[in-house]
């Protein structure tokens, strides 16, 4: 395997500790949805974007918006998590 391909299956590799000012970001998300109005917006956000479907007509650019969207909330329930674990 040559070095242009190794580099491409990087993303195998376990990530190395993050930065401190990342885990203090990941606590604040951790504190912002902890209580049972986070929760509630989480579950929200959660609703009308992954638990979402979009039909048949959908155009190319409804359907890349709404990934951009699920993607946004998928990050922040990571980075909640993250912080809610240490």
């Amino acid at each position: 395997m040559d070095d242009r391909t190794r580099a491409d299956w990087n993303w195998f590799e376990p990530k190395a500790e993050p930065p401190p000012h990342d885990r203090d970001l990941a606590r604040a998300f951790a504190r912002c949805f902890a209580s049972a109005e986070g929760q509630r917006v989480l579950a929200h956000l959660t609703a009308i974007t992954r638990d979402r479907a979009l039909g048949p007509e959908a155009s190319d650019t409804a359907l890349r918006h709404l990934e951009g969207q699920r993607h946004l909330v998928l990050h922040i329930r990571a980075l909640a998590e993250r912080g809610r674990l240490g």
